[in-house]
């Protein structure tokens, strides 16, 4: 498994201890890979002699934990489905698993509020059914993380779509549109829940199948493929047929069998034809999918070593 910028969860609090106590580190223990850590792991392989990329992959990691292997990636065996919204979570909240699943943000695009792996939100009342979901799975576990304001929740799901609005810009900053604790907390508690989580992934699966249909159209097979449609149908929706046909007038060049070309027009197409202001993100974004590793917002990403995400021909 390698950890960089971007990285979360438990083994980076792990790097960051280590380092600290190395007198290398100085900053908070809270399990996220930033350019305070990658600093230090510089300076770690600098003193050890190894090549000095700020990343803990296996060498580094050794140096770093008396010859201890590193952990194993859990998303190498996980279902694909898992791995591309993994992926797509990252991109979406700027963290790695498992804290991409609390990513929240505010109402910045007029949606009120988003929540989630993939940013599901009140505007679009793509939120509520998942909330309502887990009150009525998993009523106990909603109670004991929202306590006294969990009647408050209970209104809100309650409520007209406008209602829902107005209490969302309620509880977070009117121009900055950060969410005010306690309810940020309280949600990213929330998304942390393996209950929640389960029911995210189940949400997703409308999302995993709308892409499998997309790489039925276009005859594209890998895993890549897969996890390009899905962060398309996420951010972006679909494919419109303009774009299509000027996709398919690429794929008269290309050889069938180079998937990564056909990847990479696609890639380019869809980013043309988002919004003016949009267009240089969604490329990068989209190219870094199509060829496997990228940098996206000051991250570096390598989707095989990072999400288990290859070329190889999807199940």
């Amino acid at each position: 498994m390698v950890f960089s910028l971007g990285s979360h969860g438990d083994d980076v609090r792990r790097i960051e201890s280590r380092l600290a106590d190395l007198k290398l580190y100085t900053g908070a223990i809270d399990g996220c890979y930033g350019g305070g850590v990658e600093s230090a792991v510089k300076s770690f392989q600098k003193s050890q002699g190894l090549p000095i990329d700020g990343i803990v992959g296996e060498e580094t990691w050794k140096a770093l934990f008396d010859g201890e292997p590193p952990p194993v990636n859990p998303l190498a065996s996980a279902p694909l489905i898992q791995r591309c919204l993994a992926l797509t979570g990252a991109f979406e909240t700027s963290m790695g698993v498992p804290d991409c699943f609390c990513g929240i943000a505010g109402d910045f695009d007029g949606q009120g509020l988003s929540f989630g792996v993939v940013q599901w939100n009140l505007g679009q009342g793509t939120l509520q059914p998942l909330l309502n979901e887990m009150l009525a799975a998993h009523e106990a576990v909603l109670r004991n993380i929202f306590h006294d304001r969990f009647a408050e929740l209970q209104n809100m799901l309650a409520a007209t779509r406008n209602v829902q609005l107005q209490w969302a810009r309620s509880i977070q900053h009117p121009q900055r549109h950060t969410i005010f604790e306690p309810w940020k907390g309280i949600f990213q508690a929330l998304g942390r829940t393996p209950e929640f989580q389960t029911i995210q992934v189940q949400h997703a699966e409308a999302l995993h199948a709308a892409a499998q249909n997309l790489c039925r159209r276009f005859e594209i097979t890998s895993e890549r493929a897969i996890a390009l449609m899905f962060d398309i149908r996420v951010q972006n929706g679909s494919i419109d047929q303009a774009t299509e046909a000027r996709i398919r007038a690429d794929f008269a060049g290309i050889a069938s069998n180079d998937e990564v070309a056909r990847l990479r027009s696609i890639a380019i197409r869809r980013a043309e034809a988002a919004s003016p202001r949009f267009v240089e993100d969604v490329r990068i974004r989209k190219l870094t999918i199509a060829n496997g590793r990228g940098t996206v917002h000051g991250v570096t990403w390598d989707l095989e070593a990072q999400f288990g995400i290859s070329l190889h021909t999807a199940d």
